[in-house]
């Protein structure tokens, strides 16, 4: 058994903006479960009742250079696993975590070094452990810390430090002007360390610490070594290349599932599609759509609205949607550019497209259940959590073959394409469009797809394996190579 503290900005359910707090809230219970010990270290923002949590720490000082901050450190128990909640007000209670109106707070800097100073002061005086697993830029100083104001102290001797990256999109960087604000002495501040282009990285700094780097998918974890996914570090990943791993992130089978979902219109399996025809008749009646010709394919979409999630091509099949012979529910917002380009294409052809902005969970669960398809054509995706959710439901995904969509979806379970580019995804939809019309041969992809386990205890074995390897007691998990 190991002791595992994890760090990070966010857990579900007490505080998300994104997939992090999807993994820091499922991983830590499904590692207990295999036997390790995990507790998690973040901040206590407002969102977070004062009221549920119990003092483990107060009066906790912790030091920047000179500039000490006091910190108390508040907890609770969740499914088996400790929380530890840094309460300091003047840090995180405010509106929002990392912003407010789409402005970044000025302290950034500050607010997510005490988040890795304290979490250092948990292990040490609360919580002692024989892992420290840091997730993404906010928590990627605590690996810099141990190895500068705790180099020398006994109780981090045999400590490991593990970094988490689930997106090389987000790095912390900060201008020059804010490091004597980190309490760190100059020498941090190369370009083999947390400089990067005359600014401050987090990220950078935690690569170079780190006593290994894991990423959300093996396929990410090349991408991010070549110069088109490694957003800047590639050749600092590069220089750690032998101590870089992808382990997939799972998925909560209680919560997706068609079998026991109770979000929709009815259940079904793999043995029983019945309530499928059910769930897409209803989708469809939802949406607004004729439901007359229910051999028609319906083409689900299920995201938010930008770039990275392929956008700019699905613009681009535009033109070419009175030919493709099907339907379209699209749920998700963002860039309002793509809002406006859906709500077009729906006054075009409202027989054909139905749109949804905004996001909505129930809705979300019936898209995967009454679909036939779910198109993910992202330009980079680390992991990706819809298209596993789709294999599930029978949905069949066709995507690109990027990061974890390429690890998860094999040529017998979907559709994927190489290319980034309109006319390679329009060939893979027609390709799948084409294999619709063989109804047997279809079901029997469908079964495939829902017969896989991408479920978080397939993830919590690797990272416990990958945990006793740090601590020489199995041997290393197999390491990626940039193609």
């Amino acid at each position: 058994m190991s002791r595992i503290l994890m760090v990070s900005s966010e857990a579900t359910p007490f505080a998300k903006t994104g997939g992090l707090a999807d993994v820091v809230g499922s991983l830590p219970a499904a590692l207990r479960e295999v036997g390790d010990e995990v507790a998690v270290v973040m901040p206590r923002y407002r969102t977070i009742p004062w009221d549920s949590t119990a003092s483990a720490y107060d009066n906790m000082v912790v030091y920047a250079g000179a500039t000490p901050y006091r910190v108390d450190i508040r907890t609770l128990v969740l499914k088996g696993v400790r929380f530890f909640f840094v309460e300091a007000p003047y840090f995180f209670d405010r509106e929002g975590l990392y912003n407010y109106r789409g402005r970044d707070f000025l302290d950034n800097h500050k607010r997510f070094a005490v988040l890795s100073l304290a979490a250092l002061g948990v292990a040490q005086t609360v919580w002692p452990c024989d892992v420290i697993h840091s997730h993404d830029w906010q928590a990627a100083l605590t690996s810099v810390y141990l190895r500068d104001q705790q180099h020398s102290n006994p109780a981090f001797a045999s400590v490991k430090t593990l970094l988490t990256i689930h997106n090389m999109g987000y790095q912390g960087r900060f201008h020059r002007n804010e490091f004597p604000d980190l309490g760190l002495n100059w020498g941090w501040f190369t370009s083999d360390k947390l400089e990067y282009w005359n600014d401050v990285n987090f990220l950078k700094g935690g690569i170079a610490t780190a006593d290994w780097i894991s990423t959300v998918s093996p396929r990410y974890a090349m991408e991010i070594q070549t110069p088109e996914g490694g957003f800047g570090l590639d050749a600092a990943l590069r220089h750690r290349s032998n101590a870089i791993s992808g382990i997939l992130n799972g998925v909560d089978y209680n919560e997706w599932s068609p079998e026991k979902d109770r979000f929709t219109a009815a259940s079904y399996s793999a043995e029983n599609l019945e309530g499928k025809r059910v769930c897409k008749r209803a989708l469809l009646e939802e949406f607004r759509l004729p439901a007359g010709n229910p051999e028609r394919p319906l083409i689900g979409i299920i995201s938010r609205f930008a770039e990275q999630k392929g956008f700019d091509l699905i613009a681009g099949l535009g033109p070419l949607l009175p030919e493709i012979d099907a339907q379209w529910v699209i749920l998700g917002s963002g860039d309002w550019r793509y809002e406006q380009m859906f709500n077009e294409w729906h006054r075009w052809l409202p027989e054909k497209v139905a749109v949804w902005i905004g996001f909505n969970n129930a809705l979300a669960h019936r898209v995967e259940a009454g679909a036939d398809i779910f198109l993910m054509p992202s330009l980079y995706e680390p992991c990706g959590l819809n298209q596993i959710y789709s294999l599930r439901y029978g949905t069949v995904p066709v995507v690109r073959a990027v990061g974890g969509l390429d690890d998860t979806i094999q040529e017998d379970t979907g559709f994927k394409f190489e290319d980034y580019s309109v006319a390679s995804l329009f060939d893979a939809l027609r390709t799948a469009l084409g294999a619709w019309q063989n109804r047997d041969s279809w079901v029997e992809r469908m079964k495939r797809g829902m017969a896989k386990d991408y479920s978080w205890h397939a993830s919590a074995l690797e990272y416990s394996a990958l945990y006793r390897h740090l601590l020489g007691r199995g041997p290393a998990p197999q390491r990626p190579r940039p193609a």
